[in-house]
């Protein structure tokens, strides 16, 4: 969201709903992982990351950008790639260290928001490194669910669903450092305004 956008109050938004439905397609998308139903799973996740870039452009275009849903969306991303990431390592479709990797990232700045708080300030804009970092992964997901088929299919979608992730892993990070110097300085300008 640019700095311009209007943010209001407002919990009954369109785009709120979409990524209220969102949160509410993650724990059937792990069911249907468990299970290996891995067709209707891969349209649960395909769905999710369609409505995830959805509820952004309503948002802006209707003029509903709400503080609900700058929480909202960030939640069910991050709920999403938990879940998914867990759920393919489970299965032995990707690494355990590819779980560390996310995870870690998102218990640091998860510590990080609470030291903002603690002081009363409020989360952080979200960078466009971040954006790139969670939509890399979101598209790496369902690929690396396809490479578990057999054939061309599996192949390139084992191809562009590790470039995605690593992509994803790398953004990631790098919007994760850029949020601590963030941080880093708004607490700086705090101390000093102390």
């Amino acid at each position: 969201m640019s700095g311009t956008d209007d943010v209001s109050t407002r919990v009954l938004t369109v785009p709120n709903l979409i990524s209220f439905a969102r949160l509410l397609l993650v724990p059937v998308f792990a069911v249907l992982l468990v299970r290996r139903q891995d067709l209707w799973a891969f349209a649960v996740l395909a769905v999710s990351g369609a409505s995830d870039w959805l509820d952004g452009v309503l948002a802006r275009r209707l003029g509903q950008v709400s503080r609900l849903g700058q929480l909202l969306d960030p939640a069910a991303d991050r709920l999403f790639i938990l879940v998914t990431i867990v759920a393919l390592a489970w299965r032995g479709v990707v690494p355990w260290w590819l779980v560390v990797a996310l995870v870690a990232r998102d218990v640091v700045l998860a510590l990080m928001l609470l030291v903002l708080a603690r002081v009363g300030e409020p989360p952080l804009p979200v960078h466009l490194a971040g954006k790139a970092g969670t939509f890399a992964l979101l598209y790496a997901f369902p690929l690396l669910l396809l490479a578990t088929w057999q054939g061309a299919l599996g192949t390139v979608a084992t191809i562009l669903g590790w470039a995605f992730a690593l992509w994803g892993v790398g953004l990631y990070w790098f919007s994760g450092v850029l949020y601590l110097e963030q941080a880093r300085r708004v607490l700086r300008v705090r101390t000093r305004a102390a």
